[in-house]
């Protein structure tokens, strides 16, 4: 059970993605929509790197990136062959972006916390 409850997280959130990289279209058709769309991949992308890490024990932080960036590259592959979808390898940068300021964000706290229980 301990097992399922740290790897059916990030599996759950691919078959998500996997599912949404599967319509034709989600557009919302909204004025901000590539933008808000943009964002949301760099969202989903930084808390795919975020359960990784949680599932293999909050060790590298690489392995977690390296599997997050390699499912954005087959999440854009998927998308060539779904109508009215188009791959890009800037999506795929995109993706990257919200992996690393995930990255980022647990770094900066994990110093912030660092120093707070020297302070404390």
């Amino acid at each position: 059970m301990r097992i399922l409850s740290r790897f059916a997280p990030p599996l759950v959130l691919m078959g998500v993605i996997f599912v949404l990289s599967a319509q034709s279209s989600l557009d919302s058709g909204l004025a901000w929509d590539t933008v808000l769309r943009k964002g949301a991949h760099m969202t989903e992308f930084g808390l795919l790197w975020f359960l990784w890490w949680r599932a293999l024990g909050y060790g590298s932080r690489l392995v977690p990136a390296a599997i997050a960036v390699a499912y954005a590259v087959t999440d854009e592959l998927h998308q060539t062959g779904v109508e009215g979808r188009v791959g890009s390898p800037v999506d795929v940068l995109i993706d990257a972006a919200g992996v690393l300021l995930a990255i980022l964000a647990t770094r900066r706290l994990a110093r912030r916390r660092a120093s707070d229980s020297v302070v404390a």
